[in-house]
């Protein structure tokens, strides 16, 4: 009973019960950083396919999300492995990679380990998100919300696109821990 009221306590407030997975090998630390790696090379990869591909590289953010639940060197090592091979395998899709769906995983992971509560990590994970995407519209001048978005500095639309993060951070916060507990549990 104790438990149950734990968890909803926490639940109301904005905690999430996450586990944490324990790898002490290093040669483990490698093996899992690079697996998902090479998933997340794939899933970034089927964004040539139009359609079905948009959704499939969307996916991308689930393997640097889990990586960085892991521990903070294996998301940061997935990060720049997938970077790596992106740059080698699929160029057109680096950028988007580095600032958007890879950045989103990154945050997410590490933010979900150390950040602990669910606000501060959709905050978080919103932030970073609108970082990158503000990066790539401005500073890169890479049409990224497509050809109606201006690349002229507008605070509107900075405040559309955190709001959009936002909903997106959490709703990937959701499914990143859900595809957790469902690793850890089996």
């Amino acid at each position: 009973m104790r438990n149950f009221v734990k968890r909803v306590f926490m639940k109301a407030w904005g905690k999430e019960l996450v586990p944490i997975i324990d790898i002490r090998s290093g040669a483990m630390h490698l093996v899992v950083g690079a697996l998902l790696g090479a998933i997340a090379v794939i899933l970034q990869s089927a964004g040539i396919f139009t359609g079905i591909g948009y959704l499939f590289s969307t996916m991308t953010t689930l393997p640097l999300a889990l990586a960085g639940l892991l521990s903070l060197r294996i998301g940061v090592m997935t990060y720049s492995l997938t970077g790596l091979l992106l740059a080698i395998l699929q160029p057109s899709e680096l950028l988007i990679f580095l600032f958007t769906t890879g950045l989103l995983g990154l945050s997410l992971g590490t933010g979900i380990r150390y950040l602990k509560r669910s606000i501060l990590v959709s905050v978080f994970s919103a932030t970073c998100l609108t970082s990158g995407i503000s990066i790539l519209l401005y500073g890169f001048r890479f049409a990224v919300l497509g050809p109606s978005i201006t690349s002229h500095f507008s605070s509107l639309i900075i405040l559309g696109v955190f709001g959009f993060a936002l909903l997106y951070g959490w709703i990937w916060k959701k499914i990143s821990i859900s595809a957790f507990n469902k690793v850890v549990s089996k």
